[in-house]
């Protein structure tokens, strides 16, 4: 309602206004997604191990933190 009154349009052009939005943020995601899949499948990137990597994380917080 507040949206409504502070813009000047109707309820439904608001709505599909954010409808529009999210299919186009959608469709982009989906794009970024498929774009790495295939690049992991051709051997152009390789995977990461999830817990080497926040294992990684977590030593250069500790890095940082012993040095202040």
């Amino acid at each position: 309602d507040q949206l409504v009154i502070e813009t000047g349009r109707t309820p439904n052009k608001l709505l599909a206004d954010a409808m529009a939005g999210y299919v186009v943020e959608l469709t982009e995601t989906r794009q970024m997604l498929n774009s790495r899949y295939d690049d992991l499948k051709s051997g152009a990137v390789q995977p990461i191990d999830g817990e080497a990597f926040f294992e990684s994380l977590r030593e250069r917080e500790d890095e940082l933190l012993n040095k202040q």
